[in-house]
């Protein structure tokens, strides 16, 4: 396994979530969660640095199944297939059991849940279409 793919691949996610949690969804999300602005900026590098190892382990994950098939199947398409089948089939079901049990709104999980399938279809999709490169 190259390690140099899950590194893109988790870089990827991690941009996304930039622009997710900045342009798209930044200050609903901030709302919602009641983080305020000197909250988010507080100990960013430890918090983005967590972040960001996460997401090299959900790569690794990803990576395995996505290693699963032939080298020709693996494509953007067939990685983003695998990642988002698995945000929705794991990811999904533990963010609603912690958002049931702690009274979270529903937009709430429909910002966060939607991150999460989305980045882990992107990682799928980058790891696939990086086996044929």
């Amino acid at each position: 396994m190259q390690y140099v793919e899950l590194l893109i691949a988790a870089f990827a996610a991690f941009m996304l979530g930039f622009g997710w949690y900045t342009a798209l969804f930044g200050k609903e999300w901030q709302r919602l969660t009641g983080i305020t602005d000197e909250e988010a900026a507080s100990g960013m590098a430890v918090t983005h640095g967590l972040a960001f190892l996460m997401m090299f382990i959900l790569a690794y994950g990803v990576n395995f199944i996505v290693n699963m098939h032939e080298l020709a199947e693996q494509t953007f398409v067939h990685g983003a297939f695998h990642g988002a089948m698995m945000g929705a089939m794991y990811c999904l079901p533990a963010l609603i059991i912690h958002y049931a049990y702690q009274r979270k709104p529903l937009k709430l999980f429909l910002i966060d849940g939607g991150y999460l399938v989305i980045f882990m279809g992107l990682m799928g999709g980058v790891l696939g279409a990086l086996k044929l490169g």
